[in-house]
């Protein structure tokens, strides 16, 4: 059992975050459902995020206490909740409220995850288990919006896609195979509710995760709008389903390289990627669009995903499940708040302008985490 029990965790792991971005290649048919402009899209995509922050700020190490096996499957059962009522009641309010509920089931899956796979594959493999993690996660955030949008195109327009109920079909059995899971080590006795562990020398990959993972936000909320107003919606799967897998491929390259070098090549590749995406939307050009995401792709889910997180569990070994959800914290604000006020910009000025503010802001934060680290003498952005 042991010896398949990690690729099975992967599959769950793969299976939760499948069903986050399920329903993007819908967004523009919700977002029109709820009359409300680009701030509805980013409206429900905070709510994903107003689910996640809790659980990882309150319940980051709630495996500690009652296991690992728990709260992934409760994860798996949340993500099928979500995809059910979107199914049976598709509308802008239950797309919110599905988002609130991935959000939730995300971020127990990933900081449980993370300390089990490290458990089962034994501590002397910590960087092959945070690659396993990263890996499985980067498919599924990429795959469910692939199958959607592919799903779209063989069946026509519907809000049921075949993807919907190829998801509500696996749930029950990973369920299932989660919970026949062996158990590694015993729960602790700890507080039920901990708040995260941010460790000495993890703050300065939080913010580098936080940096690159803005622009896959803007991305996956703002880039399907775009592509719906200049008539290249069919588009939008393949787009966020690049803005994932690409990162996936990247992720052997990085895991060979020390976790500061692969950092700072995921920082330099931000202003390259969201550029081209700028670019891209300025001049309606969608091979800058598919340029650019691959590049933001690169940065984000490929080099800093993956030191980022196995540094921040080599550095906490006793706590590694709240240090994740320390790691993620980070991340997820980068990835929620500039795509917020993205979506207030464009309803006023357009997404194109929305998009030019983010770029300018993002090259400027990056600039003045680069001059801090260089003033400080900081290895991991020296050359």
């Amino acid at each position: 059992m042991h010896r398949i029990s990690a690729p099975i965790l992967a599959l769950c792991l793969f299976a939760v975050t499948f069903a986050v971005n399920l329903q993007a290649p819908l967004y523009p048919v919700y977002v029109a459902d709820s009359r409300l402009g680009a701030t509805a899209a980013t409206v429900a995509f905070a709510a994903y995020v107003g689910g996640l922050m809790p659980t990882l700020i309150f319940l980051g190490g709630l495996s500690d206490r009652v296991g690992r096996r728990g709260p992934i499957a409760m994860a798996l059962l949340l993500s099928g909740g979500a995809t059910l009522l979107l199914t049976l009641s598709p509308g802008w309010t239950q797309l919110v409220l599905a988002r609130v509920m991935l959000g939730i089931g995300t971020g127990l899956a990933t900081t449980s995850g993370t300390a089990y796979m490290i458990e089962l594959m034994g501590e002397a493999r910590t960087k092959q288990a945070a690659l396993t993690v990263t890996s499985s996660t980067s498919m599924g955030f990429g795959g469910g919006a692939l199958a959607t949008g592919l799903s779209l195109t063989v069946q026509g327009p519907s809000l049921t896609p075949i993807s919907f109920w190829v998801l509500l079909s696996a749930v029950p059995v990973l369920v299932l195979t989660c919970v026949l899971l062996p158990r590694v080590g015993r729960p602790r006795r700890v507080p039920l509710v901990r708040l995260p562990v941010f460790p000495v020398g993890g703050a300065q990959y939080g913010v580098a995760l936080a940096l690159t993972w803005a622009s896959t936000g803007m991305t996956i909320a703002v880039v399907p709008l775009l592509l719906a107003q200049n008539g290249l919606g069919g588009w939008s799967g393949f787009v966020i389903f690049l803005a994932l897998f690409v990162g996936f491929l990247c992720q052997p390259v990085a895991r060979r390289m020390r976790n500061a070098q692969a950092l700072r090549i995921g920082l330099w590749l931000i202003p390259l990627g969201f550029g081209g995406l700028f670019l891209g939307a300025a001049f309606q050009s969608i091979i800058l669009i598919l340029l650019g995401t691959a590049l933001t792709s690169a940065s984000s889910y490929g080099f800093a995903y993956l030191a980022a997180l196995s540094e921040v569990a080599m550095l906490s070994p006793d706590n590694r499940a709240r240090a994740t959800a320390g790691l993620f914290a980070y991340a997820y604000c980068g990835f929620s708040i500039p795509v917020i006020l993205a979506g207030v910009l464009a309803d006023r000025f357009g997404l194109v302008p929305a998009m030019a503010a983010f770029l300018v802001l993002q090259i400027s934060l990056l600039s003045v985490l680069v001059i801090y680290r260089r003033r400080t003498v900081s290895p991991w952005l020296s050359t």
